[in-house]
């Protein structure tokens, strides 16, 4: 496998601001479980922080706590969400930018990619890259599947999209310079045991561990 990567995904942090949809609250963390990530992965090179969704938290909590720590992360907005009540605007998509912060498309709004007809393939594919590179001032190429869910079908599309790298939610390691990249979702409750076993699992273990832990968290 080479090098590898453990790509952890955040969503919300904190008390949202707006109405959640049906079990979108699983996926929040607290303040202080974020800053507790963030310090057992500060000193790390093969953890990879992600954000998906797009929400107000990842500017107002996520960035200033980044910034401190020196860490970079990458961050996946709804285009057809920027401005609505929680969500990132366009001044905060920029702000992101100045800080030094990678951004990709989350797609246009929440939808399954693998029901998608041709029209809505070009707005979540296309226009909504597009939209976010405009703003952002910079091609984005990358792309996190929402709910990660995915077939070749949808591959298939991101490639003559253009996607230079796709995200999944399917747990374990991923090589540093694969195309399609697994993550680990970040869940309500995230704790200091689990922190324990990212540091404990070691760079060659990493695989093994993040499926594992994957999948007790889904019990």
């Amino acid at each position: 496998m080479g090098a590898v990567t453990v790509n952890l995904a955040l969503h919300g942090i904190g008390r949202p601001a707006r109405q959640l949809d049906p079990g979108e609250d699983e996926r929040w963390v607290t303040v202080e479980q974020f800053e507790q990530v963030l310090d057992a992965v500060a000193e790390r090179d093969d953890v990879h922080l992600t954000f998906d969704d797009g929400n107000e938290s990842d500017v107002e909590i996520a960035l200033p706590r980044l910034a401190d720590r020196g860490l970079t992360a990458e961050f996946f907005p709804f285009a057809g969400r920027l401005g609505q009540r929680g969500y990132l605007d366009r001044a905060g998509l920029r702000d992101l930018v100045r800080a030094g912060m990678e951004v990709g498309s989350h797609g246009w709004e929440p939808r399954d990619w693998r029901r998608l007809d041709d029209r809505h393939a070009r707005r979540e594919l296309t226009d909504a890259p597009r939209l976010l590179g405009d703003l952002c001032g910079r091609p984005v190429r990358r792309f996190s599947l929402p709910s990660g869910a995915y077939d070749r079908r949808v591959l298939n599309r991101l490639r003559q999209a253009g996607a230079t790298r796709v995200y999944t939610s399917d747990g374990g390691a991923a090589s540093r310079d694969g195309w399609l990249q697994a993550r680990t979702e970040l869940r309500h409750d995230v704790d200091g045991d689990w922190l324990d076993e990212l540091l404990e699992a070691g760079h060659r273990r990493a695989g093994h561990w993040v499926s594992r832990v994957f999948r007790r968290a889904r019990r």
